[in-house]
């Protein structure tokens, strides 16, 4: 691709209630698309943030059908526009409990991609804690990337943000789609200094699509969608709430930065 091309994050705040929640999706990509967004992604568990783990698992499907998938392929053909879904809760091999997996559809409404999930978020600090090893079910250790618009687009979710060489075995990359529900305790540690450094080592853009604010269950996700361009320079940015970042990706900006500083031409690992 030699021409820029418009690409935006929605962020959102989910809540328990599915449709709802893809009712919102579907308002925040149609204004993406009006404003000239040919690539959009939604954030991890757009579909619904409940209050356990038990609500995820309520609303599982089966691959290539059910309610979340059919919205996913019916919005990316009526704005014709390629549509990353974020993720959503699809069946795993272990019946109790489940893939996350990010979907993506091209602008006939066609699945092109699936990335599940290959890293699972352990935390604890004082009260609060995670485990998602408890009710997920890990992808396969296979890196995925897909083509649109002429780019390579490298896929992640959320905590896979944290291993750079998942991303580095699909190098070189035009772009990395990694769509996320960090905590606001380590988003305000890391969540920036990653996205930054995972475009700096790729010479890359790096879309983000997070949650973004208090769910009605009271979870705080730290929120900060943003793009940032292949110098580690951040292009645009959301704070908080739901809404859309919007920003262009210039393929002369990553042959730019690749010609000044070819540091993956000069790997030796």
């Amino acid at each position: 691709m030699t021409e820029c091309c418009r690409i935006a994050a929605v962020q959102m705040i989910s809540t328990p209630e599915l449709a709802a929640n893809l009712a919102t999706a579907g308002r925040l990509v149609a204004e993406a698309a009006g404003r000239g967004a040919r690539l959009v992604a939604l954030p991890e568990y757009f579909p619904i943030i409940g209050g356990s783990d038990a609500d995820r698992l309520a609303v599982r499907e089966a691959e290539g059908s059910g309610p979340i998938q059919e919205f996913l392929a019916e919005t990316a053909a009526r704005h014709g526009l390629w549509l990353v879904g974020g993720s959503i809760p699809l069946m795993a091999q272990n019946p109790a409990k489940l893939r996350n997996s990010c979907l993506v559809f091209d602008p006939m409404g066609r699945r092109v991609a699936r990335y599940d999930k290959i890293h699972l978020f352990g935390f604890q600090k004082g009260a609060e804690r995670y485990d998602e090893a408890e009710t997920i079910e890990a992808g396969p250790a296979e890196p995925v990337a897909c083509d649109a618009l002429g780019l390579r687009i490298g896929l992640g979710i959320c905590y896979d943000l944290r291993f750079p060489e998942l991303f580095r075995a699909l190098a070189p990359l035009d772009l990395i789609v990694l769509p996320a529900a960090f905590t606001d305790t380590t988003g305000r540690a890391h969540w920036e200094l990653l996205l930054r450094a995972r475009a700096v080592e790729n010479q890359c853009y790096v879309l983000a699509a997070a949650q973004g604010g208090r769910h009605p269950t009271g979870r705080i996700t730290h929120g900060h969608s943003m793009i940032v361009d292949p110098w580690g320079g951040v292009v645009a940015r959301m704070e908080y709430g739901e809404g859309v970042v919007l920003a262009e990706l210039d393929p002369a900006r990553i042959a730019e930065v690749r010609a000044s500083l070819p540091a993956l031409a000069h790997r030796r690992l």
